[in-house]
């Protein structure tokens, strides 16, 4: 017999409701919401529920600020920082933020609500729209943020010249050239990102510095004949995964 206030997940009670993504949500943030439900404490999980079905109910904006935005904040001492990252991506894909409302979470959050904002634009945003929220990120020294801003979004949109930078900013940092999705692909025959690379090399090399490994790496990949596997990482779990530590 079926209770006729429990969710497919097995709560109940007067006001259950299933907060999961919907029918043709990515794959990505269903496998998310799910790990991130296994983990939270039961007073975070339901904090995080009815945040959830608010960002649902109530998408877009209403009044100086939605609900929803306040929940974005809300959500480092409600579900811990170490589970901040990944209900924020949630709380945002449920209240169908566009690129406004995702600037605006941007613009005025800390830099672990940015980072929220950096993993979800690959399941929210079609177009280039966003772009100038990727370029602010990889102006920054934050690595966070930077690992963030080379995931799939800037993969289909960044512009070759941005998109080379970005892969020289990864090797300044220390950000591992692992991060930069689809970096096979994106760096093959690339004969100018070669070059930069060659002369990032020989200027470490002619100030007694080591050259990073990674550039190596990719330097290969810049190769007509690389093969296209196993160095990048894909658009799935890339930009969905909670990847910030403590929250700023």
């Amino acid at each position: 017999m079926n209770h006729p206030n429990r969710t497919q997940d097995g709560r109940s009670g007067p006001h259950a409701r299933d907060t999961r993504p919907g029918r043709g949500a990515p794959a990505a943030l269903t496998a998310l919401h799910a790990r991130l439900d296994s983990r939270l404490r039961p007073d975070a999980r339901a904090w995080f529920d009815r945040a959830l079905g608010e960002a649902a109910d109530h998408p877009g904006t209403h009044g100086p600020i939605s609900t929803w935005e306040l929940r974005i904040a809300e959500a480092g001492r409600r579900c811990g920082p170490e589970h901040s990252d990944d209900a924020r991506v949630l709380l945002l894909y449920a209240a169908r933020a566009d690129p406004d409302a995702l600037t605006r979470v941007y613009r005025q959050g800390t830099a672990a609500e940015r980072l929220a904002v950096l993993h979800v634009l690959p399941h929210l945003v079609d177009g280039p729209d966003t772009l100038p929220l990727v370029e602010d990120a990889l102006r920054t020294n934050d690595t966070r943020l930077l690992a963030a801003a080379v995931g799939p979004y800037a993969a289909r949109h960044l512009p070759a010249h941005h998109w080379r930078h970005a892969v020289l900013k990864c090797l300044f940092t220390g950000v591992p050239v692992d991060e930069v999705a689809d970096l096979a692909r994106r760096a093959r025959a690339d004969t100018e990102l070669a070059r930069m690379l060659g002369d990032y090399a020989d200027e470490r090399t002619a100030a007694g510095r080591p050259v990073p490994e990674d550039l190596y790496r990719v330097l290969a990949l810049t190769e007509p004949t690389a093969t296209p596997t196993g160095t990048s990482r894909g658009p799935g779990a890339s930009g969905a995964t909670g990847t910030s530590g403590k929250e700023s």
